[in-house]
């Protein structure tokens, strides 16, 4: 991976960088930001070295500035990883900006490794540093701050529990046909029942009301039946195959991985089937956390957040806190589905250490509403707390209250976190997690975060250019 910390320049660049090429206003501002904030691309080499024996020898590969660069230039333009390689390699201003120059530019799978050696607690810091830095060339000042959560889907289908079970059923049998063309003499007494299953979860699909009440108990207990029979056999060729004997070296890692991979997937195929027969055959109420949504996505969540277009969602809930200039302050991805009003008083923390006081203004919808937030935020020396009541009959006095020109205008201002969020959604591809497992769902949210933050201070420096120039005319 990238074992120099900055790229030699060749002759080849030097005619580059003569030709003239600039970069439109929002890139030129957002590479200038970076030039001028090195400590921000240590903290991404760092990573790019990590688990590396001699970060100095060997082949070179993407540098600290390229992976940033180009990490960010993904995520405002919301390309996918070939994409991203074309746009690069057939343009000027996006090789000068990713710092190519007249370099060839790798393939797309080299990006997607780089970015995958980032760490979400590495994009976190940075985006934390490029807040702070914010704050000291006076673009922030942190008066208002407002929050939200919203929800960021993991890659799944809607999880019913006979295509769960249809997805082990097909996925170790095809784990064990891969290992049967592996292994000299075959695999051994494991019969494929994918056909079988398919049908049984294709008759539930297909079922009226009339037929789900008579039923959908027998197929289900045809289905749970092969799938555990999958799942026992499975297990007895793990044992038969554990001692291999006369293949070469490539053989036996790849058969050690898809031994590792089918036992993962039968201790999953068990979850799936003790949750099936407690939901279905004994008619048990299975709590949330306690569910299976997916065998390839096991982190996923069930969110439901009182939305009557989606009233249930499946992936992670993200807390949100803005500040009036657009900065993304503080972001957290969070585990099952917590209420909002436990994230005051972590918020109104983490706004003290970036801006050194409280905010002016707290706003956010009545989902955040407590007593005891409104209390804390009072205490931390917030002069107008808007939180809406949630529940309960108001007071005269908190009727006036929220009534207040005030009150309103908070309200006004809050607002427009929703449109951050739908800015993340549609512009910078956080709407949903294609790549698989937590920590790559929490470096979306990251880098989505930061090309924001990039954004937006673009747009801040180059307003304060402009009013420089027309000060000075």
């Amino acid at each position: 991976m990238t074992r120099s910390a900055k790229r030699q320049i060749s002759f080849a660049d030097v005619e580059f960088l003569a030709q003239g090429v600039s970069l439109e206003p929002t890139l030129k501002a957002i590479s200038d930001f970076l030039d001028q904030h090195g400590h921000l691309v240590e903290k991404v080499r760092r990573d790019l070295e990590r688990g590396l024996k001699n970060p100095k020898t060997g082949r070179n590969g993407l540098t600290a500035q390229q992976v940033i660069r180009s990490l960010t230039l993904m995520r405002i333009k919301n390309w996918d990883y070939r994409e991203l390689r074309e746009r690069i390699a057939d343009g000027y201003t996006l090789r000068r900006f990713t710092r190519f120059y007249s370099d060839r530019v790798p393939k797309h799978d080299a990006f997607n490794r780089s970015f995958n050696r980032l760490t979400p607690a590495t994009l976190e810091a940075v985006n934390d540093v490029v807040v702070k830095a914010a704050v000291d060339l006076g673009l922030e000042n942190g008066k208002k701050l407002r929050v939200d959560t919203t929800v960021v889907e993991t890659d799944i289908h809607h999880p019913l529990d006979n295509t769960l079970l249809w997805d082990t059923v097909r996925v170790i049998s095809r784990l064990v046909k891969h290992l049967d063309d592996l292994l000299p003499a075959g695999v051994p007494g494991f019969t494929n029942r994918s056909r079988s299953a398919r049908r049984r979860m294709q008759e539930i699909q297909r079922m009226t009301p009339r037929d789900r009440h008579e039923q959908l108990v027998p197929q289900y207990r045809k289905l749970i039946g092969i799938t555990r029979r999958v799942v026992e056999n499975a297990r007895l060729v793990l044992q038969k195959t554990e001692r291999i004997h006369n293949v070469d070296l490539m053989t036996e890692i790849a058969i050690k991985a898809l031994r590792k991979e089918i036992d993962h997937y039968c201790g999953l195929g068990d979850r799936i089937i003790s949750q099936a027969r407690r939901r279905v055959l004994e008619g048990e109420q299975v709590p949330n956390e306690q569910k299976l949504f997916s065998i390839f996505e096991t982190h996923t969540d069930l969110i439901k957040r009182g939305k009557i277009l989606k009233p249930i969602e499946f992936g992670h809930k993200v807390f949100i806190a803005e500040s009036a200039k657009g900065l993304i302050t503080q972001y957290c991805v969070l585990d099952g589905n917590p209420s909002d009003d436990d994230h005051v008083e972590s918020s109104l923390k983490h706004h003290h250490e970036i801006f050194g006081e409280a905010p002016s203004i707290y706003s956010a919808d009545r989902g955040f509403f407590s007593r005891d937030n409104i209390q804390r935020c009072e205490t931390e020396g917030v002069d107008l707390v808007c939180i809406p009541q949630r529940g309960g009959k108001k007071t005269p006095a908190q009727e006036a209250f929220e009534k207040s020109a005030a009150f309103k205008n908070a309200q006004k201002f809050r607002a427009g976190i929703e449109g951050r969020i739908s800015v993340l959604f549609r512009g910078r591809g956080m709407k949903r997690c294609l790549a698989e497992g937590r920590e790559h769902f929490e470096l979306l949210v990251g880098a989505a975060v930061l090309a924001n933050n990039l954004m937006v201070i673009a747009r801040l420096l180059i307003e304060k250019q402009n009013r420089r120039r027309k000060r000075a005319a």
